[in-house]
């Protein structure tokens, strides 16, 4: 074997990237056996439909240009059941900003029958407040109600207990709930790369807050009392990001004692993926935007995560091609393979993603082609102009 011919230098460096390999390999493993295995045998709380209703709830809808998805979705949400006595222990405060369609005409149709439906037509602008951040707020403002639950005008519930699910994770100690929001399946290959990416997203975020480490809520399926959001001086310390009104607010507020998670397929809200890539390029964009302004040990957590991800498949090639301690090499990738795929399999099936189950290695590599290939939209300074 060329090997024995190497130099003594030459042996030192390919030692040094076996032990390199091995390195980042256990970090790993780190990674899927302590955080994201808690997502995996995660046993939610649920939802009890014998539960007494309480506290009453707001639900937050902001839309814009948004009738076909309002005239679709809306009578699901306004149809929750948390009653008390058949009447609504809720409203639902959609926030119309702006529209241009006729969206204001469906609403005022819909509140002739729905007495707890209440519309806030926006006719301005804000300079100082980007993106969702200016009609989010003055929802939050005008909330009748202290708790508040979050969703978006193109977002089905998937049961009538959806409300009641996320109601019943507040507590005196706990201020936030979060739970996930996936797409529907389509038939597209586009389709199941953007539902791979928002589990990817989904187990991640989930199992840091299982593990007492909350980085982001995803706004399309989050409640948090209105107090939090006066204490915090609202979106003050990133109003000028298009993005940022879900993931940077919990970044901000949330930690290990306050917050909550769901996971129960009543309580999720479903939405259609984008159509296009370039559609999805920008929604993208906008999201990616506000890593950086994410704290620094979360950016650390993260960081480590994906940087280790990408060496260990960078080192195991470069073991392959020097053909030293070959086999050992191929063990140790094929241990983190089996992990990575028990571990990811379980997580899919408790978000009910398990039609992905079978690309669980396809998007393994796929997803460092796509963070790569979108690392300058995470660190670029250039903020997005539209949340719509």
């Amino acid at each position: 074997m060329l090997l024995y011919f190497y130099p003594q230098s030459v042996n030192l460096t390919i030692q040094i990237i076996f032990i390199a390999f091995s390195l980042v390999t256990a970090i790993q493993l780190f990674y899927y056996l302590f955080f994201f295995s808690r997502l995996a045998n995660y046993k939610s709380p649920g939802v009890d439909t014998d539960k007494e209703v309480q506290p009453p709830i707001t639900i937050i809808i902001c839309a814009h240009n948004e009738e076909a998805n309002l005239n679709n979705n809306l009578p699901l949400i306004l149809e929750q059941a948390y009653h008390i006595g058949g009447l609504p222990q809720f409203e639902v405060l959609v926030v119309n900003d702006n529209s241009t369609d006729s969206s204001e005409y469906l609403l005022a149709e819909l509140q002739k029958e729905n007495s707890h439906l209440k519309v806030l037509n926006l006719t301005q602008e804000s300079q100082y407040m980007k993106g969702k951040k200016f009609p989010l707020s003055m929802g939050i403002k005008e909330a009748s109600h202290q708790h508040l639950l979050l969703t978006d005008a193109d977002c089905m519930p998937t049961s009538s207990f959806w409300l009641a699910g996320m109601a019943q994770q507040f507590s005196d100690e706990k201020s936030i709930v979060l739970s996930y929001s996936p797409y529907f399946n389509e038939p597209s290959s586009l389709n199941r790369k953007i539902r791979f990416e928002t589990f990817y997203s989904g187990m991640q975020y989930l199992s840091y807050a299982l593990a007492g480490i909350p980085y982001m809520g995803v706004g399309r399926n989050l409640a948090y009392e209105k107090k939090l959001f006066a204490e915090s001086k609202g979106f003050a310390s990133h109003h000028h990001l298009v993005s940022g009104d879900d993931d940077l607010f919990i970044n901000e507020v949330a930690n290990k004692k306050n917050t909550a998670v769901l996971i129960d397929k009543n309580c999720f809200t479903y939405s259609r993926a984008k159509d296009s890539e370039a559609k999805w390029q920008a929604q993208k964009e906008r999201h990616l935007s506000t890593g950086r302004q994410y704290k620094l040990k979360h950016k650390l957590l993260l960081g480590l995560f994906a940087v280790s991800h990408l060496l260990f498949y960078l080192l195991f090639l470069v073991n392959v091609i020097l053909f030293k301690w070959i086999w050992i090499a191929l063990a140790i990738f094929l241990i983190r393979m089996f992990v990575v795929w028990l571990i990811q399999s379980q997580c899919m099936k408790k978000l009910y993603e398990s039609d992905l189950i079978k690309s669980i290695f396809f998007f393994d590599v796929w997803i460092l082609v796509y963070y790569m290939k979108n690392l300058p939209n995470i660190f670029s300074k250039k903020n997005p102009v539209a949340w719509k």
